[in-house]
């Protein structure tokens, strides 16, 4: 299987209380997913990130970005997701 690539979708701008507006993640949060080497961790991070904007909401249109990411990549979402 592919490795799981980062959840940020190329927006990048921290204006939602240190949130990006694209991603949901904060600086903290996108060093950390850089740090993850096992794919087990990452695909780990995707899902506490996904549960993360449903807390704060403002975020479905990452769901969509993402999984065009994915499928650019030709990894089958529901592998991830």
């Amino acid at each position: 299987m592919p490795k799981t690539p980062s959840p940020c979708i190329d927006v990048c701008k921290f204006k939602r209380e240190g949130h990006c507006i694209g991603c949901s993640m904060t600086k903290a949060q996108k060093s950390l997913f850089k740090g993850l080497k096992k794919d087990s961790h990452r695909r780990a991070f995707v899902t506490m990130l996904a549960s993360q904007q449903g807390q704060l909401g403002k975020y479905t249109h990452w769901d969509i970005a993402y999984r065009k990411k994915l499928a650019k990549r030709k990894i089958a979402a529901e592998e991830i997701l």
